[in-house]
């Protein structure tokens, strides 16, 4: 069994939800070394998740992220965690409910995604900065 584990440093994203793929692929050539496996991504942030879906059509991230905002709004009265924006608490919960790490399965040194599925960093916050997601590759 073979392990490679690496922290990348992704750029600054706006609030929204953006497609990262190429980033993860590029940032852990060692998979080419893995047959059968898994690629687990885990972002080191509260405010910030992770998740698989549509790669092909933008106006899905754009859907993506109208809806959260209606589900879970800024300045909503029951929020008592407001110190560092009305965007912060909101960023905690939309974390929560999409989660902070995906698990990928890696076939003959790539990952097995479907033709349409990508990578996405789901940023919650207006000015998040970069984010900092560990990415561990395991398999024979």
């Amino acid at each position: 069994m073979k392990f490679f584990q690496k922290q990348i440093k992704l750029q600054s994203y706006p609030r929204g939800f953006h497609l990262i793929t190429d980033e993860v692929i590029n940032s852990i050539p060692e998979i080419v070394q893995i047959n059968i496996g898994q690629l687990h991504l885990f972002i080191k942030h509260t405010s910030a998740s992770l998740t698989i879906n549509e790669n092909a059509d933008p106006t899905v991230r754009t859907d993506f992220e109208s809806h959260f905002n209606i589900m879970v709004p800024e300045n909503a009265p029951h929020y008592r965690h407001t110190f560092e924006g009305s965007d912060d608490m909101p960023a905690h919960l939309k974390s929560s409910l999409l989660d902070t790490s995906v698990q990928i399965p890696i076939t003959k040194g790539k990952l097995n995604l479907g033709i349409w599925q990508g990578i996405y960093l789901c940023e919650h916050r207006n000015h998040g900065g970069g984010r900092s997601v560990v990415i561990t590759a395991f398999g024979e």
